[in-house]
């Protein structure tokens, strides 16, 4: 039913990875109950990582992701192996699916899990063809990491890895920063400003409207949503002002104009910037556009791939307004989903979307990724902020951030710090 669908971005993404042909797919479809991969005895047969939403009870929504195998070889093969080595930034759960054997694959999957601090469960299928040697999985059991033998063809062990997965399942695998209920105490009201513009979904709201109203309504605050043009009025009808104002960042100057200074407002984009990454961080990486000037290149990533259209905020809007900021051109690179680039050193800035569409590990190891190459990394709603003159007002709302000066880009999610992948 679509009134209990649950999004990508707040499921607990659990990635299968191991060789070509040790069944991972096979695996997956058992799982599931579902054939939601092909399954062949030709090496190779995943290509591209396949994902299956479900619930998996009692964790409730996850989403598997089936991956090509990570010894492909060719030309085409190192494109699926990157593919597959995007897909471990974004797991929060892994498996590590094997026919028997333990190579350097396999090995060098566990260390990156365990250098990422993601917890992992050892698949040994295929034990009717090619049972695993039983001194190797006590070595793999003595590091405390869960090991199943399958022969997932004909479902064998498959209730096994289920209760192997919910052993080491992260207790709150969703964390614990909400969007907006710690700004608003139950019985207050927020102002929520929604332009409808043609990238607005027909008939509905953006998913960072709709979770932020969720959020509100969950820890009994109210909302009250409204287009930009009917704030002013709505707001001379309040006896008690509103505890906040949230305004889509295209918004943010008329918004700006028709808020009283002393009812606190920021934008969707900011909210999601504390909620998927961090907010400190991506505040720094604002400061660094201080730092730009004409024919530097600044990279604009967003989670999602929708079709742009007519005035795009990433592709027109904040190129106009950073380039009007900084008084000349600059080099603008787009890209989008699950693409981001191996190599950032030639880029000034990255300017990231709210997120909506990852979960919290996909955008904290893009963060780190930007952290380890140097390269400044901020949020659509803190550059749109920034480049309009009204970077403090956007960050009222927020005491840890507002006076934060010029400092190095360091990661203050000292609770999220095992998440970050080493690179």
């Amino acid at each position: 039913m679509a009134g209990k669908r649950t999004f990508k971005g707040f499921r607990l993404h659990i990635g299968l990875f191991g060789r070509r042909n040790v069944g991972k797919s096979s695996l997956l479809n058992a799982m599931t109950k579902q054939g939601a991969s092909i399954v062949s005895d030709v090496a190779g047969t995943t290509t591209d990582p396949v994902e299956k939403p479900m619930e998996f009870l009692p964790l409730g929504p996850v989403l598997f992701i089936d991956t090509a195998g990570i010894d492909d070889e060719g030309a085409l093969g190192e494109q699926r192996v990157q593919k597959t080595r995007r897909a471990l930034d974004r797991t929060d759960l892994g498996v590590i699916v094997t026919d028997g054997r333990w190579t350097g694959f396999e090995q060098e999957l566990l260390e990156r899990f365990s250098g990422d601090g993601v917890p992992v469960v050892v698949v040994f299928n295929k034990i009717d063809v090619s049972p695993p040697d039983d001194q190797l999985i006590e070595k793999i059991a003595q590091q405390k990491i869960p090991v199943v033998r399958t022969a997932a063809s004909r479902g064998d062990g498959i209730l096994e890895v289920r209760e192997a997965l919910l052993e080491v399942a992260p207790e709150d695998y969703l964390g614990n920063i909400p969007i907006v209920s710690d700004l608003v105490q139950p019985g207050q009201t927020a102002v929520l400003v929604v332009p409808i513009d043609k990238e607005a979904p027909k008939g509905r709201l953006i998913l960072p409207q709709v979770q932020t109203i969720r959020d509100l309504l969950d820890n009994d605050g109210a909302a009250m949503v409204v287009k930009e043009r009917e704030l002013r009025h709505v707001l001379s009808n309040f006896n008690t002002p509103p505890a906040l104002i949230v305004t889509d960042s295209q918004a943010f100057l008329k918004v700006a104009a028709d808020t009283p200074p002393e009812i606190p407002m920021t934008s969707f984009s900011i909210l999601f910037s504390r909620f998927k990454g961090d907010l400190k961080l991506q505040v720094q990486g604002a400061l660094a556009v201080e730092s730009l000037r004409p024919g530097d290149k600044v990279l604009v990533a967003e989670a999602c791939s929708h079709h742009p259209i007519g005035e795009d905020i990433g592709r027109v809007k904040i190129p106009r307004w950073l380039m009007q900021y900084v008084g000349g051109e600059l080099d603008f690179h787009t890209v989008q989903g699950h693409d981001f680039p191996d190599d950032l050193s030639s880029y000034k800035l990255v300017i990231h979307c709210g997120g909506c569409m990852f979960n919290r590990r996909a955008m904290l190891s893009r963060l780190h990724k930007c952290i380890t190459a140097g390269v400044p990394i901020t949020n659509y709603g803190l550059v749109i902020a920034y480049s309009l003159g009204i970077f403090k007002r956007a960050l009222a709302p927020f005491p840890e951030v507002r006076n934060l000066g010029a400092a190095p880009p360091t990661c203050s999610l000292s609770r999220d710090r095992s998440q970050l992948p080493k690179i």
